[in-house]
């Protein structure tokens, strides 16, 4: 059997990246590929399990509930992991726990293994993303980072979008478990070409692990993501006072739980990252450049992903599309985000962030604050034009984020620093749903109450989420001029005690 000491090191140093790098990055690329894909798809699944599983809605929310809560638990500890362990066993690892929750999905007898199908998928999709950030850190010379980013843009935008869509193909013709035989080969396949050509990178050191600081995290992020997706549950139900006294208990408790672990965890690390042995190392804050990144890119998550889960609703439910049109709808946007990938990178490469952040932050703000204004009678083929140029400014604001925040931090924080990232946005990405949904039901309740008609109501209700996201995403205007592109050597930097 092929150990980890069989493989060389790839040292991180060049100025071009050799076959056996490409080959490790390219790698990393198809199985974050596939993680995301296997994310985006179950949503659309979701009234086919209530009807063949014979399961309520409240338990189905348990199916995206349980993923998004292993996520949030796995995901900040994913720093601790990448400096402890090698390369090839982190990879070898998170694929086989992902590989082995899609076979129990797939041959699952009932809703509680499903469950927990779900949550062993989640935990190797948990690890891919800063294994990729990390690992394209370490090996990619500063001066090529944009346009290696760009090709992480290209998975981050083309999964998303082909997942829902293809997905309901899936559903019109198959029943919802080849969601997961469709799947499960790819995995398969990415798992074994990994064991054969995956390579170990960079250098590990061996590290206690800290389990109070493992349990506090835990608590904290999986406390606050829990509390968060109950508000978009709670909002969609609409039950009597019992039901909503019993949510709001459930939510305050999980609030006030995140909240208290949270502020122990964040102490806990600040006392840690003095002898180096810090779960999740702050010191990652201490770059400025890292912290403007991060809260732009907070702001740009928190509006981007709730945008992307109420509009497919309202092209159903108030301009009366299909599923499967609704999914085609962000196709266009999708495809165009992948193709400008690379091409923003080089653009990155050679003239830094302003020039690409703030025509994205503009083109952002302002399709946000159009959608502010549509309505029962709006055009599909307006909307699909729209959100193309959305996707185009999104696509300006990503690459350069993710390559400047990351770019900004000494090599020793990598890992810690693409674990915050991936931390910041799961709980945005969990906020911006909760905020917008629960805004949108309750100014579509009030408008029914109010003898509007269903419809108006309902477009009501749109709008107001809409314009909360726009809000959020004001600032970002100014944060794009305040962004710069570290420099190149940004990477052999210390950072104190």
């Amino acid at each position: 059997m092929t150990t980890d000491t069989a493989s060389t090191p790839i040292p991180a140093r060049g100025d071009v990246l050799d076959r056996r790098e490409s080959r490790v990055i390219w790698l990393l690329l198809g199985a974050a590929f596939v993680a995301i894909l296997n994310e985006t798809t179950m949503a659309v699944a979701i009234p086919h399990l209530i009807d063949d599983l014979g399961i309520t809605a409240l338990m189905a929310q348990w199916l995206t509930t349980a993923f998004m809560l292993t996520m949030a638990v796995v995901i900040p500890i994913t720093g601790f992991l990448l400096q402890m362990f090698p390369t090839r066993r982190v990879f070898l690892a998170a694929m086989s726990l992902f590989s082995g929750g899609t076979l129990l999905a797939l041959v699952a007898p009932g809703f509680e293994v499903l469950v927990a199908a779900r949550v062993v998928q989640a935990s190797g999709t948990a690890i891919m993303m800063p294994l990729l950030m990390t690992t394209l850190m370490t090996v990619v010379p500063p001066h090529m980072r944009g346009r290696m980013m760009g090709r992480v843009s290209i998975v981050m935008s083309l999964a998303p979008a082909i997942g829902p869509t293809l997905a309901g193909v899936i559903l019109d013709t198959l029943n919802w478990r080849w969601i997961f035989g469709i799947v499960l080969p790819i995995a398969l396949i990415m798992l074994v070409v990994g064991a054969r050509w995956m390579e170990n990178i960079g250098e590990t050191r061996p590290a206690p692990i800290d389990v109070p600081s493992v349990i506090l995290s835990a608590l904290g992020f999986g406390g606050i993501v829990f509390g968060l997706s109950q508000i978009g549950g709670a909002a969609e139900g609409g039950a009597g006072a019992e039901a909503a006294t019993a949510a709001t208990w459930t939510l305050g408790v999980a609030f006030a739980v995140g909240a208290i672990a949270l502020a122990l965890f964040i102490w806990r690390q600040l006392r840690l990252q003095r002898v180096d042995d810090a779960l999740l190392d702050l010191r990652v804050f201490r770059v400025p450049n890292f912290s403007l990144s991060i809260l732009q890119m907070l702001l740009i998550a928190v509006a981007f992903f709730g945008t992307i889960t109420i509009l497919p609703l309202f092209l159903q439910d108030v301009l009366g599309l299909s599923p499967t049109e609704s999914g085609l709808m962000v196709l266009p946007g999708a495809v165009l985000m992948g193709v400008l990938g690379p091409v923003i990178g080089r653009i990155y490469d050679r003239w830094g962030t302003r020039v690409l952040l703030v025509p994205g932050a503009l083109i952002t703000n302002a399709v946000l604050w159009f959608y502010t204004t549509i309505g029962e009678h709006s055009s599909p083929w307006l909307l699909l034009a729209v959100q193309t140029v959305l996707s185009l400014g999104l696509a300006m604001s990503f690459t350069p984020l993710f390559t400047a925040s990351l770019g900004s931090l000494p090599r020793m924080l990598y890992s810690h620093g693409s674990a915050v990232l991936g931390t910041i946005q799961q709980v945005a990405g969990a906020a911006g749903i909760a905020v917008m949904f629960t805004v949108m039901s309750a100014i579509m309740r009030g408008g029914m109450t109010g003898g509007m008609p269903e419809l108006a109501a309902e477009a009501s209700g749109f709008r107001g989420a809409f314009l909360i996201a726009a809000i959020i995403a004001a600032p970002t205007i100014v944060g794009a001029f305040l962004i710069r592109k570290p420099a190149d050597d940004a990477g052999e930097r210390s950072v104190g005690h």
